[in-house]
C-alpha cells in the first residue's frame, strides 16, 4: 500500500506560478511511475504529467507542455509539479497517483494509488 498526500494548491492569478507537492508513504520501496491528473467541475479527469522510475523519463500533456514540469525525489519519496504561466481555466482539483510499470503513463485506469487532491484556482 502507498499513501499519497498532496499540498501546494491555492489561488493564483493568470500568468502566475504554483508548485504542487505529493508526499508518498508506505511501500515506497516499490518502484512506481507517478503522475499528476486534474479535474475541473463537471468534467472528466485528465492526465497532466508523469515520470517513471528509475530513468525519470517524463511526459506532459500537450496542454501543459512547456509550462508545467514534473519531477521526483526518490530519496525523499516526493513528487512535484511546477506550474508556470497558469491560464485562467477556473478551479481544478489536482491529484497525484502512482502505478507499477512504465507503459501508458497517461492511462488513468492503470494507476493503483491516488491522493485526495489539492485545489488549484486560477483567476483572470
Amino acid at each position: 500500500q502507498v499513501q499519497l498526500v498532496e499540498s501546494g494548491g491555492g489561488l493564483v492569478q493568470a500568468g502566475g506560478s504554483l508548485r504542487l507537492s505529493c508526499a508518498a508513504s508506505g511501500r515506497t520501496d516499490i518502484t512506481y511511475t507517478m503522475g499528476w491528473f486534474r479535474q475541473a467541475p463537471g468534467k472528466e479527469r485528465e492526465f497532466v504529467a508523469a515520470i517513471d522510475y528509475p530513468d525519470t523519463r517524463t511526459g506532459h500533456s500537450g496542454s501543459v507542455k512547456g509550462r508545467f514540469t514534473i519531477s521526483r525525489d526518490n530519496d525523499k519519496s516526493t513528487l512535484d509539479l511546477q506550474m508556470d504561466s497558469l491560464k485562467p481555466e477556473g478551479t481544478d482539483v489536482c491529484c497525484c497517483a502512482a502505478k507499477s510499470g512504465v507503459s501508458c503513463a497517461e492511462c488513468e485506469q492503470l494507476y493503483h494509488y491516488w491522493g485526495q487532491g489539492t485545489q488549484v484556482a486560477v483567476s483572470s
